[in-house]
């Protein structure tokens, strides 16, 4: 049986589609213009969207192919920029996993064991997320310089260091969690625990499984955040060899050598882990969203 909509519900209906296409033009432009200014030959960040002429230079470079100079001669590239989204991947892998493993289990804690101070402690993970991270850029060179002299493995020029910082921001994730949890009946732990599992074995074989879109949207929050993150980054990795690509990218811009095609190249290279990531997680992260975001 045929359909039949008034006037008024093809009008809105295209509406509807226009706005969308105009959203999507306006999501896909600043990456229509990065791509073209990575296509141009020479370093200039103004030009025609569409290049006259495609040069692969800019691409060469950022991955580690001979590129010729001023005078024509082919050289390394001074940059290591694979190494630099090797860092950040790393880290961001690292700084991932840590965030899920710590905030899975105070998150549990806080949602299924009612304790003194709970309420507090509630307000006062709110309360953390107030104040932004540059704040403490201070506080964190003073800690990692003094834990440094002690234990050079996770001081300055350090990974571990880097993953470290990041995990102090588990506030959000802690609270995505519990929101989860909170959706859950007791009475399934109960069940495990009746017909003999410990309640580990309940937390980790039944509880765990059922929270794997939640556990998702943290890991891969904790995976953007780490990959694209810059203040703290900028101030424990000094040595080039340790940078991340969000730190070493600013020396494609100099005072007086403004190298915006090189830029641009390394610009979208450092976005595809995170479209890896999206690509691989996508079927659980809206309803781990949506499931977070429900009041207990």
């Amino acid at each position: 049986m045929a359909i039949v909509q008034s006037k008024n519900q093809r009008w809105r209906l295209l509406a509807a589609h226009l706005f969308l296409l105009l959203m999507c033009a306006a999501v896909l432009l600043p990456f229509v213009v990065v791509l073209s200014v990575s296509l141009r030959p020479g370093n200039f960040a103004s030009g025609s969207l569409w290049p006259s002429e495609i040069s692969l230079e800019h691409w060469r470079y950022v991955l580690g192919f001979p590129v010729p100079d001023a005078g024509g001669v082919m050289r390394i590239p001074d940059l290591p920029v694979l190494t630099w989204l090797w860092n950040s991947v790393k880290v961001a892998l690292m700084s991932g996993v840590v965030t899920l493993v710590l905030s899975t289990t105070a998150s549990y804690a806080i949602s299924r064991i009612r304790f003194r101070g709970r309420e507090q402690m509630l307000v006062g993970l709110t309360l953390m997320q107030v104040f932004p991270a540059v704040l403490a850029l201070v506080a964190l060179y003073a800690i990692f310089d003094g834990l440094g002299a002690a234990f050079p493995a996770i001081g300055h020029n350090t990974h571990a260091a880097l993953v470290l910082a990041y995990s102090g921001g588990l506030a959000i994730h802690i609270w995505t969690l519990k929101g989860y949890y909170d959706t859950l009946p007791t009475e399934i732990e109960e069940a495990a625990i009746v017909d003999g599992a410990t309640p580990w074995q309940a937390f980790r074989k039944v509880l765990l499984p059922m929270a794997i879109p939640a556990l998702t949207v943290v890991f891969v929050l904790a995976f953007i955040g780490a990959i694209i993150e810059y203040p703290v980054a900028s101030i424990l990795l000094t040595q080039q060899d340790q940078l991340t690509l969000a730190v070493g990218a600013k020396l494609f811009v100099h005072e007086h050598n403004f190298r915006w095609g090189d830029f641009a190249a390394a610009a979208i290279l450092s976005g595809l882990p995170i479209t890896v990531v999206f690509l691989v997680a996508q079927r659980w992260l809206v309803s781990g969203l949506a499931a977070g975001g429900v009041k207990g």
